[in-house]
């Protein structure tokens, strides 16, 4: 079963064509980087795999199921996790009030307005087991406003793995991270299960060529390029581009 099947996929904002007939196949335990200039439909693609677009015409297939017209907060329970390029999470909050925050939308406690989350001995046992998968349990106590960048970015990817996804997608997680950062969060990439399906977003290919199994390039919303790192390295049309060769 294949773990995540776009078909034909396409998306216009008024005349703005910005995905077209995209076809995107990824097994299960693959490492997928997409990658493309500025522009090129990434983070688009992702808010349509997640449901937060609807596409004007293709499917979405997650683990041989049809998920094309499921909510994108149902996409959640299906398996789905998500970070994004741009960091959205509560400053004022401590780093495990956010991952708890994160674990409460998989939870029937979610529509509780009364509840305690400190009370919630088990919700926040997983946030700090989902923190120690990142290296930061030592800082579970600590005002979000207080932590670094390359933190904040450990944080969110955080609390996508609290939520045990199927498949992880990863826009841009190195975006903004200095050198030591990207060998933190390299790390903490390498060292997921291959339980999870990963498929990441990154703009700068040279960063994370070496994590992929498999590449797929866009390119003004559509697939040119996809194969082995070495068949898209050699493309000529990647170096085309990239480098406007």
């Amino acid at each position: 079963m294949t773990a995540l099947v776009v078909n034909n996929l396409s998306k216009s904002f008024g005349g703005l064509r910005v995905t077209t007939n995209v076809n995107l196949k990824v097994d299960p335990g693959e490492r997928r980087l997409i990658i493309g200039p500025n522009g090129a439909g990434k983070t688009t693609l992702f808010n349509l795999i997640t449901g937060e677009l609807a596409p004007d015409n293709g499917t979405i297939a997650l683990f041989g199921r049809d998920i094309t017209r499921t909510p994108s907060r149902k996409r959640t329970h299906l398996g789905m996790a998500r970070t994004y390029q741009i960091i959205t999470l509560f400053a004022r909050d401590t780093i495990e009030r956010n991952v708890t925050l994160a674990l409460l939308g998989l939870s029937p406690l979610r529509w509780n307005p009364l509840i305690a989350l400190a009370r919630q001995r088990h919700l926040n046992a997983q946030a700090r087991e989902a923190l120690k998968r990142v290296g930061l349990d030592h800082l579970a106590g600590r005002p979000l406003a207080e932590t670094s960048y390359g933190e904040r970015r450990r944080v969110e990817i955080a609390m996508a793995l609290a939520q045990n996804p199927k498949l992880l997608l990863l826009d841009e997680p190195f975006a903004g991270l200095s050198i030591d950062e990207r060998q933190d969060v390299r790390k903490l990439l390498l060292a997921i299960p291959r339980d999870v399906t990963i498929v990441m977003i990154e703009h700068d290919m040279d960063v994370a060529l070496d994590f992929a199994d498999r590449i797929t390039l866009l390119h003004f919303g559509e697939v040119i390029v996809e194969g082995t790192r070495t068949e898209v390295v050699d493309d000529p049309r990647t170096r085309e581009v990239y480098l406007g060769e």
